[in-house]
């Protein structure tokens, strides 16, 4: 294995060579266990933390390594490591942090491709599926929608999902797998050198897919479950892996939840179809809700717009601003706590006998 096939770029070399960071080894984050990580090397892994001065100059989640990043690092005793610098990210997936205002959790970096995974038998929805396709285009990569378990369905119920997904969501690829069909659909669309990431709810089917993909079992899987069709949740936690075809694939624990972030225009790109009709909007500023002059309310109203698809989007929006609004609230704290702090040091220095 060489670090290109890692995912090693000729970008992240001239990095390294410019910041002078050649003294150090070079590996990708391949799991992460409470600010513990395993780092990857085309000959070994590493038991890996963070440099004591990297950890209390974090200002924020995008200061700590995730999965999928690059860093560089040094041997302090056998296969055990620590990490002096990240590299820069070329993509980062995220999603809101579960039961934390205005805080996001990194899903996985340096990603180039997401497989959407749903479950053809209980887990499929059109609604949901624009959220992940709304998170990937976030990040800036391409997203490919992976239907899976379609041996539990006829061929024209197959037929009538893909016509539900193609009615409101253009342009991704819609790869149909299942155990007895097998996995041959996706294997075309992956490639040495770039990363896929998994991305779905609990059970359908990641880990499977992915011991699929590699050739072997990388990840156990859970018995389907006779009282609700589905299999049991196993993946606990993120990882990478590399495939026998070269490509780099990261499985994830499932998500109940994909709350909106969006720092990017992962919106406009999910809901182009609609925000096109933006244009004819009589003012700059309309929200697409209640206003007169709005071409968004009037290609509803004749039909031209899929209603779901508007109310998802409405929803989606609404989720995005009061993450925004959390975040500023979130950041005006930190920096009233910061002042605070540093009072506080400035006034105790002043006083001391």
């Amino acid at each position: 294995m060489s670090l290109q096939e890692l995912g090693y770029t000729d970008a992240l070399d001239k990095y390294r060579k410019e910041q002078g960071l050649e003294s150090f080894e070079v590996g990708r984050v391949v799991s992460e266990h409470k600010e513990r990580y395993s780092i990857k090397t085309p000959e070994q892994e590493f038991d890996a933390e963070l440099l004591g001065n990297l950890r209390f100059s974090a200002g924020s989640r995008y200061d700590f390594p995730a999965v999928g990043d690059w860093v560089a690092f040094s041997e302090y005793d056998e296969g055990k490591a620590l990490i002096h610098a990240i590299y820069p990210r070329k993509s980062v997936l995220e999603r809101k942090a579960v039961g934390k205002a205005g805080q996001v959790q990194l899903i996985a970096t340096n990603v180039d491709y997401g497989f959407v995974v749903q479950a053809v038998d209980r887990d499929f929805n059109v609604n949901r599926l624009e959220r992940y396709l709304t998170i990937c285009y976030a990040a800036k990569i391409q997203p490919l929608i992976v239907l899976s378990k379609t041996d539990l369905i006829t061929v024209s119920e197959l037929e009538s999902l893909r016509l539900q997904v193609e009615k409101r969501i253009n342009e991704v690829p819609l790869i149909p797998v299942s155990m007895t069909g097998g996995y041959e659909g996706l294997k075309p669309h992956i490639k040495a050198g770039l990363t896929y990431c998994l991305l779905g709810s609990s059970g359908v089917g990641k880990s499977t897919l992915l011991n699929s993909l590699a050739g072997k079992e990388q990840m156990i899987t859970g018995e389907i479950s006779t009282s609700v069709n589905k299999g049991r949740h196993i993946t606990s936690h993120r990882e990478l892996f590399v495939l026998e075809s070269g490509g780099i694939l990261i499985d994830n624990p499932g998500m109940r939840e994909v709350g909106i972030t969006d720092a990017g225009d992962g919106l406009e790109s999910t809901f182009d179809a609609i925000l096109d009709f933006a244009e004819d909007c009589l003012y700059p500023d309309c929200t697409h809700m209640h206003e007169k002059g709005c071409g968004v309310l009037k290609a509803l109203e004749n039909g031209d717009i899929d209603e779901d698809s508007y109310s998802n989007y409405q929803k989606m929006e609404r989720e995005k601003k009061h993450f925004e609004s959390d975040a500023l609230e979130r950041k005006k704290k930190d920096k009233d706590l910061g002042k605070v702090i540093k009072d506080f040091k400035k006034h105790r220095k002043n006083h001391k006998f």
